[in-house]
């Protein structure tokens, strides 16, 4: 294998022996599929941990957007860290976070542990998920081999949302909910032993343990995310115009504000140096990322619900008819490289999002209407997975082309941010969106999944702002 370019090894010496690609592919691919997984693997239990904890309706969304939200907020930190005190140093801490956070969750007793167990968790998958790409992009020299190893990546990490109702399913109907977190525990112990034994330790070009990092833009970032989501969350009770909810949307707005100003003026080293939204190929990838995240990460959350309140669906069988949305995914992700290479970026991304755009109008269409689980279901979950496999390696690859050296590891948190800010924020509108709405629960379904298919239309529409790319 190929040494990192932008920074020597450290720790082991400039006579080891060269780690085959693929072996380490594998370990970050596992990595960022545990992350992505934990998104969406809740939703198919989110009944039985409300029969055991008496949750209650708030409390549940608080289960998948705590992870969300601290995954969101501190993927900035994470990227920025893994840049800065070695790749392999971080990758490794982030693993033993997640793994400790999972085990609290599969333990916890009262919702309010559960939820804080979430967020412990999504602090871990923040500092893993934005090192899995960055030690790709900086073990493998660019080329072909570097295109598969991240249409890889982006095929299971895509795959992990669709899966994780799959093993959701399975484990909450053959031994308890609670396994969906433990299950974490004994597979983050193998991936911290294969880390230390795969990976070289880099770092970007004069990046050194002692440089501190912007703690407080984080937890500012993070705070204000919260309390805009917790505003968006409160409408559906007390309605947009009231206090309760316009209060905590208008101090998130003004957090945001701050946290901005002070990455651009204050802040000796900003956790998001705003210079590299000049690179067209990095603040286009995130316009793209941040619409089509928006609505595709209501279609795991709609349709579990939809399956298990109205067809009465077991958790397993809910998870089952993910299946073919799963199989779409990765095909269409590992396709990518071909596909650009014979038609250009900008022409898949566009295919990708009117594709997913066709299969939310199907969705809205035929929520309400009884015609079987194959064109009710699998048919235009199909389209709208197999778009958003399209789109994910493309965009990967388009914002880390763009990257100044040495911010691999920055441009992948913010790709990262963008995607699930993006998705914290459409779930929080879209769930809020459909409960307002009057009338059987499905028509609120079919609102926001015609919202979605509007979004993943201008996601489209905003592709060209990406540069053109060589074929």
């Amino acid at each position: 294998m190929t040494k990192a370019a932008d920074a020597p090894p450290s720790g082991r010496g400039a006579a080891t022996p060269p780690v085959p690609v693929w072996p380490i592919v594998a370990l970050v691919c596992l990595a960022q599929f545990m992350m992505v997984l934990d998104v969406a693997i809740v939703d198919v239990a989110l009944p039985a941990m409300d029969a055991e904890l008496r949750m209650g309706a708030e409390g549940l969304q608080w289960v998948v957007n705590g992870y969300v939200l601290t995954f969101a907020g501190f993927l900035l930190l994470g990227g920025r860290a893994a840049d800065l005190y070695g790749r392999r140093r971080v990758f490794v801490a982030g693993l033993a976070v997640f793994a400790i956070a999972s085990l609290a969750g599969g333990l916890a007793t009262t919702p309010e542990s559960l939820i804080a167990a979430r967020a412990l968790q999504g602090l871990g998958a923040a500092v893993v998920s934005p090192a899995t790409l960055t030690i790709l992009t900086t073990s493998i020299p660019a080329g072909p081999v570097r295109a598969r190893a991240i249409a890889t990546w982006g095929a299971v990490g895509a795959a992990g949302g669709a899966v994780g109702s799959l093993a959701g399913g399975l484990l909450t109907d053959h031994l308890s909910w609670r396994w969906i977190l433990l299950i974490n525990v004994p597979i983050g112990a193998v991936a911290v032993i294969a880390a230390l034994r795969l990976l070289t330790e880099t770092r970007a070009p004069g990046g050194s343990g002692t440089r501190g990092l912007d703690l407080t833009g984080a937890v500012a970032v993070t705070l204000g995310l919260s309390a805009v989501e917790f505003g968006l969350l409160q409408t559906s009770a007390h309605g947009w115009g009231s206090a309760r909810a316009l209060l905590p949307m208008a101090v998130g707005v003004l957090a945001l504000a701050v946290f901005v100003l002070v990455q651009a003026r204050f802040a000796r080293a900003p956790l998001m140096p705003l210079r590299v939204f000049r690179a067209r190929s990095v603040s286009g990838a995130l316009v793209v990322q941040f619409l089509l995240s928006f609505a595709g990460f209501a279609v795991w959350y709609f349709l579990s619900l939809y399956m298990q309140q109205v067809l009465r669906y077991s958790a397993l069988q809910t998870g089952l008819a993910f299946l073919p949305h799963t199989l779409a995914i990765v095909v269409a992700a590992k396709a990518t490289p071909r596909l650009v290479g014979r038609l250009g970026l900008r022409p898949v991304l566009v295919a990708g999002a009117l594709l997913s755009a066709a299969g939310f109008a199907w969705q809205a269409a035929v929520i309400s209407q009884d015609i079987g689980p194959l064109l009710g279901i699998v048919l235009p979950g199909v389209l709208i997975t197999g778009g958003m496999g399209l789109i994910a390696p493309p965009l990967a690859t388009a914002a880390t082309s763009g990257a100044a050296p040495g911010e691999a590891g920055l441009v992948s948190g913010v790709l990262n941010t963008s995607r699930q800010v993006g998705g914290s924020l459409g779930l929080a509108a879209l769930t809020t969106l459909a409960a307002s709405h009057t009338g059987p629960q499905t028509a609120g379904y079919a609102l926001a999944f015609w919202v979605c298919a509007g979004v993943a239309v201008a996601g489209a529409i905003a592709v060209p702002a990406l540069p053109e790319e060589r074929r």
